[in-house]
């Protein structure tokens, strides 16, 4: 997936699923901007594996310093994994 198809994704589970408010997530929002606590990415973790398949651990994720570096490291991930 292209990087802004899978940003677009992560808001939309960001949004949906971990109940973040939609007009927080931008590309440069940390994840203490949209209130991602260690649990929350733990969730966000499981989501990105079991609807992408795309393996980021948590720590992964915490290291991550906005939400775009997520996209990007979602993008990276995905590549690496290959064609789907």
């Amino acid at each position: 997936m292209r990087y802004e198809a899978l940003y677009e994704r992560l808001r939309d589970i960001l949004a949906g699923k971990l109940h973040v408010d939609p007009d927080r997530i931008t590309y440069d929002a940390t994840p203490e901007d949209i209130e991602l606590d260690s649990l929350a990415l733990v969730e966000l973790s499981l989501v990105l594996e079991t609807e992408l398949g795309i393996r980021i651990s948590e720590d992964d994720l915490a290291e991550a310093p906005t939400v775009g570096a997520v996209a990007r490291l979602m993008a990276e991930r995905s590549a690496a994994a290959g064609p789907s």
